[in-house]
């Protein structure tokens, strides 16, 4: 079980340019439901193995928690490797649901719990048919994808935020507690961004965030 209340507890852990950031990109999303009626937000970084899956993920709990409805989440990256598997043993230890898969490149099925559809993860490109063609936010997570992709096809907007990679402590004896510290900190971030899209959704529908 995923203990958001703790994620949402650790708020203040956020510093005050991230703070900025998710308060710049949550603006974003309220003018995606306004003019679209729906919110899609693919996030990128170069292999598609960690930091965007987590996002995606994260993305997807958050907006069910917070009823931000209808919201759609994807991932996707500049080249093909698969969903490493450190990301998603944290995952798993932050209360993902997630069933085994095989393969070079294995589709894992992700559920939040029980009465949950599950969805497929698994690395592909941004632009792969699995992934929308436009009317999207493209939300890159690594510095490596903002650089080699200046451009995103369909995107409505696109939007640099940037994460660690845990990936440097692969191997390492401090590899457990790295993954796990990006995934609560990703979690941390995704839960206060759709938050404050929901506090502008509730505004935009009642008719007073004009």
């Amino acid at each position: 079980m995923m203990n958001l209340a703790l994620l949402l507890s650790q708020s203040p852990l956020i510093p005050p340019q991230r703070v900025e950031k998710l308060n710049a990109l949550a603006a974003l999303a309220k003018r995606e439901l306004e003019t679209k009626g729906v919110l899609r937000m693919n996030f990128i970084c170069t292999h598609n193995s960690r930091r965007s899956h987590i996002s995606q993920l994260w993305a997807w709990a958050a907006a069910q928690h917070f009823g931000v409805l209808p919201f759609e989440s994807f991932s996707g990256g500049v080249e093909v490797t698969s969903f490493n598997p450190r990301a998603v043993e944290a995952m798993r230890r932050a209360g993902f649901i997630i069933g085994e898969a095989t393969g070079h490149n294995p589709h894992y099925p992700v559920k939040l719990d029980t009465h949950v559809p599950p969805r497929a993860c698994y690395s592909k490109t941004f632009d792969d048919p699995a992934n929308p063609s436009s009317d999207f936010i493209a939300v890159m997570v690594c510095t490596d994808a903002e650089q080699n992709c200046p451009f995103v096809a369909g995107a409505s907007h696109r939007f640099s935020l940037s994460f660690e990679d845990p990936k440097a402590s692969d191997g390492s004896p401090d590899e457990v507690e790295v993954y796990d510290a990006s995934v609560a900190e990703i979690g941390r971030e995704m839960l206060f961004l759709f938050e404050q899209i929901r506090v502008s959704a509730d505004q935009l529908f009642s008719g007073t965030g004009h």
